[in-house]
């Protein structure tokens, strides 16, 4: 019964932190971390709860409207991992549909370890801002597909 009631309360834990993300509660995402928490993210390790604001104050700089649609959520002793579609907004209004995973490693319920993966190419078509930019885009993306498709 102990472990069933832990998975509940890491998934409920796990919900509150997409809720403040959408909603934009920087405070209350800050306080889902342990002070000695660890982020990685494109290949870049933030430590502590400076990372997580550095984390937070990207991310919003990137995303205006941010939307989280569960696609798989596991649990296993004190880890959840998910797969996710998020759907965004940037400030320009642009619109981004991304195919996500995360891992999250709690400790006393609070995030000591996330580990977010996705592709950067989903996000990359809407920060190139000229015709160039996305044409040399379209070509790296049908290269690394030859073969494939």
């Amino acid at each position: 019964m102990e472990s069933q009631q832990s998975r509940r309360t890491i998934l409920r834990v796990a919900k509150r932190l997409d809720d403040a993300i959408e909603s934009r509660d920087v405070d209350f995402i800050i306080s889902c971390f342990a002070e000695d928490c660890g982020i990685e993210i494109l290949g870049i390790k933030l430590k502590g709860k400076d990372g997580v604001r550095r984390w937070l104050d990207w991310m919003y700089a990137n995303i205006s409207n941010i939307k989280f649609t569960p696609i798989t959520i596991m649990i296993e002793g004190n880890t959840l991992f998910e797969e996710f579609i998020i759907t965004a907004t940037t400030p320009r209004g642009a619109e981004i549909s991304s195919k996500q995973s995360e891992v999250l490693v709690f400790e006393n319920l609070r995030i000591k370890s996330l580990r977010l993966y996705f592709d950067r190419l989903d996000f990359a078509d809407v920060v190139a801002k000229d015709f160039f930019r996305r044409a040399v885009l379209r070509r790296i993306v049908k290269l690394s597909l030859e073969g494939l498709v």
